[in-house]
């Protein structure tokens, strides 16, 4: 794969070297392993050494059946003076395995996460889905596999905030702090960094539960304030009218608090447009040392306009972190885009940039990495995986992002496919998928963006704007009109409903609690659903 750096772990050796090295490490640090009777410590002492040694050469490009040929990592790319020159010297150079064994606490310089050792580190790994909703796979065996048999070498616990099961609402946060604590554990006994995420999302703001925040984020600092493994975002994505001036003071707060107990841990902060806006974070960022901002991207939605914020904002000396992605569109749930996917990969790891894919889980969505028809939570096969799941084993083993075409539950609807368009129609014509529809002073548009086949089930993706010709409006409404009953597989930035007296022909539309308020001449988007309906289906007069 371009610009595979070595700090990444794939080849054979280097696995059974680094799993034998923390072995033995442990027993010398007195971690509850036995030395083995007749063996003396001075022995283990010597082992760890000469496999301290083999793990170098290893990440130095002189193991034999490495899968990334040359080991030579790339720089950071950042255009501005005081950018990360040592840490990219370094990783040219060669470095160690990024592992928090070798690599131990790390920190920013420049646009790139440092080791200990001045090394450049790149962490590439997955997250959880909601702790709530998917707790099994917080489990040791599972960790072990994403670093032994996958080569991640960083896991991501997504603590929800709100929704349903939310830490901040109904959620059981005795149940959930356990589930932070064995995920924690998990990760630092199998060799990971792990990210305790602050999952904000539909409470959009993260000033919205700044207290639990700071009450939470005081509690877990102090408790891994000796963990050289662990690393603090504090918001998620935050969305909706929230602003980097708002993001901003809420990390000004939340921030100090992390200080506190652990002076020099990794903080990510999350950018406005659900961790889009890293551009507004690099025109004012914060002043703390060791802070990283949140990029989040979905590859079937997210292509060259955000890539090419992206590198501004690196260009400009923003440490960056994409702490959550996928290969589908934005939904989570929609059609999956191999080649753009590739295309993100090999933009990161040319600049350096760690990522973590979203989501360990079997969902019945596209991101997920597991089959919705596998129950397992651990010991999985290649059966097991998604298209998803399987992409990223691929990409974490070196082995190349693509490696192999769409599957035929990916593949387009090809009647849809050929008449989706985002040129403007109107309702006046013969059904179409694109349409711009006057409602009183609201006039909306409705896209088509794509559509796919999952078990035999057609699914379509539709985009949403509404812009507002009249005088400023507290609320708005709309009915999206198709040819045929349909269900509701998944929406955003809205509430939903079918109709049940037009047959489950028509969407209703209501805003949301964030978006109702639209000034005269402005205008609302991000607003988005999933629709399953035949293969047939069109939008309606």
């Amino acid at each position: 794969m371009a610009g595979k750096s070595n700090e990444q772990i794939g080849s054979p050796c280097r696995i059974a070297a680094f799993s034998l090295y923390t072995l033995l490490a442990k027993r010398l640090d007195g971690e509850g392993v036995t030395m083995a009777e007749g063996n003396s410590k001075a022995t283990a002492t010597l082992l760890v050494a000469v496999l301290g040694a083999v793990l170098m050469a290893c990440a130095l490009g002189g193991c034999a059946g490495s899968s990334s040929g040359s080991s030579v990592a790339s720089g950071s790319g950042s255009a501005t003076a005081g950018s990360a020159g040592a840490a990219s010297a370094s990783a040219t150079s060669g470095s160690s395995v990024a592992a928090p064994s070798t690599g131990g606490a790390l920190h920013v310089e420049g646009t790139r996460l440092v080791g200990k050792d001045g090394r450049a580190v790149q962490l590439r790994g997955a997250s959880t889905h909601g702790l709530a909703w998917f707790p099994t796979y917080v489990n040791d065996a599972l960790f072990g596999e994403l670093r032994t048999d996958w080569g991640a070498n960083v896991v991501r616990l997504a603590l929800y905030t709100a929704e349903s099961g939310g830490y901040c609402t109904d959620g059981d946060k005795a149940q959930l702090r356990k589930l932070v604590d064995e995920g924690v554990r998990y990760a630092t006994d199998n060799g990971l960094y792990v990210i305790i995420d602050w999952h904000i999302l539909s409470d959009n703001d993260p000033n919205m539960h700044a207290d639990e925040a700071e009450a939470f984020f005081r509690d877990v600092s102090a408790a891994y304030a000796d963990n050289d493994n662990v690393i603090y975002e504090i918001c998620n994505e935050p969305n909706g009218s929230t602003s980097w001036v708002d993001v901003k003071a809420y990390a000004e707060r939340i921030i100090p608090v992390i200080r506190e107990n652990d002076p020099d841990a990794v903080v990510i902060v999350g950018t406005p447009t659900w961790s889009q806006d890293v551009d507004a974070a690099a025109a004012d960022p914060l002043a703390f040392d060791n802070v990283m901002y949140a990029l989040h991207f979905y590859a079937a939605t997210h292509k060259d306009d955000l890539r090419a914020k992206a590198a501004a904002a690196l260009d400009a000396g923003l440490p960056v972190f994409v702490t959550e992605f996928g290969i589908c569109d934005a939904s989570g749930n929609g059609a999956i885009d191999e080649g753009q996917a590739d295309a993100w990969i090999a933009f990161l790891d040319e600049r350096g940039v760690s990522y973590v894919m979203w989501n360990l889980s079997n969902k019945a969505e596209s991101s997920a990495a597991f089959k919705p028809t596998c129950d397992k939570a651990s010991g999985f096969d290649d059966a097991d995986l998604s298209q998803s799941g399987a992409w990223l084993k691929r990409t974490l083993a070196g082995a190349g992002a693509g490696g192999g075409s769409a599957s035929n539950e990916s593949a387009l609807v090809d009647n849809v496919a050929a008449s989706s368009s985002f040129s403007a129609a109107t309702v006046d014509s013969d059904p179409v998928q694109t349409a711009v529809v006057t409602n009183g002073d609201i006039e909306y548009s409705v896209a088509l963006r794509t559509s796919w086949v999952t078990n035999g089930e057609a699914y379509y993706l539709f985009d949403l704007k509404l812009v507002n010709n009249g005088e400023a409006k507290s609320s708005w409404e709309v009915d999206v009109p198709f040819n045929a009953a349909v269900k509701l597989s998944d929406s955003w930035n809205g509430a939903f409903n079918l109709d049940e007296s037009a047959g489950n022909a028509t969407v209703h539309i209501a805003n949301a609690d964030y978006n109702g308020i639209i000034p005269s001449g402005g205008s609302v988007s991000d607003v988005g659903f999933i629709v399953v309906g035949p293969s047939d289906l069109q939008l309606a007069r």
